[in-house]
């Protein structure tokens, strides 16, 4: 009777584990489907008012970092803006100057080799440097974005294909460590990289940001780079480090990019 009973206590325990085993897959297979979304649209303007805990906490931190953001760096006798010059501007021409200078130790300690030139877009500059102090905030306010130096090693006969871009476009793009003189006509007087005339049968190292590395701006030919290296310096960070190294800027409109009258 004994053994009756342990065996009742089996089967209903073989039971029990059954339909839970049946419950489960039964639930797995279930398959849920996503039937409406709401959102609503909350509005934070002057209107909304402020948590004074929050902003008690926050303000020991927003004032340092205004502190810091304030501080000069370096003194502008005068305005630098990217509009003073045709094929090439006070500002273009320092932002490129920056890039050369702050990024070729970098790059030369990672490879050995060093920077030929630079390229940026006239675009990427974002404000005007006033005459006066030079401050952090005034590398945020001129690159605001967070674009990094990335270096690209292009074929002579893709550097070709560069002048071929900034002919056409007409526009004062930063450059440093080139010469390049046009005719009247528009056509190539003379091009120079570091004092040399362009050779075809070799490879130039070439510093731009990494959203013309992928054909930003129509720069298609950056494409065509038989490699590349991403320093992860960030362009506004190469201007505080040079805004901290000078007294005063001194940038000017020069020889690397003009037209013939």
């Amino acid at each position: 009777m004994a053994k009756l009973k342990h065996f009742g206590y089996l089967k209903i325990k073989h039971f029990v584990v059954f339909i839970t085993i049946s419950v489960v897959l039964s639930c797995k297979n279930e398959k849920l489907n996503l039937e409406h979304i709401e959102g609503n649209r909350v509005s934070v303007d002057s209107s909304s008012l402020e948590v004074d805990s929050i902003q008690k906490f926050i303000k020991p931190y927003h004032d340092r970092i205004e502190e810091i953001l304030n501080e000069p760096l370096a003194y502008s006798p005068k305005t630098i803006t990217k509009t003073d010059g045709q094929y090439n501007t006070t500002a273009g021409n320092l932002m490129a100057d920056i890039v050369l200078q702050q990024t070729n130790p970098v790059f030369k300690k990672r490879t050995g080799n060093d920077l030929d030139f630079v390229l940026l877009n006239h675009g990427g500059i974002r404000a005007t440097i006033s005459k006066g102090n030079v401050t952090a905030r005034t590398a945020y306010e001129v690159m605001p974005f967070e674009n990094t130096v990335v270096v690209a090693e292009l074929k002579g006969t893709t550097i070709s294909k560069m002048l071929d871009y900034l002919i056409k476009a007409k526009r004062a793009h930063p450059l440093a460590g080139v010469e390049l003189a046009l005719n009247k006509d528009g056509s190539v007087k003379s091009f120079s990289i570091g004092g040399a005339a362009l050779d075809l049968d070799r490879n130039y190292f070439v510093a731009t940001s990494n959203y013309l590395i992928t054909g930003g701006d129509n720069m298609n030919f950056f494409k065509e780079y038989v490699s590349i290296t991403e320093t992860g310096y960030k362009i506004r960070n190469a201007m505080i480090d040079y805004f901290t190294k000078v007294d005063t800027l001194a940038p000017r409109i020069d020889s690397r990019f003009y037209q013939l009258q």
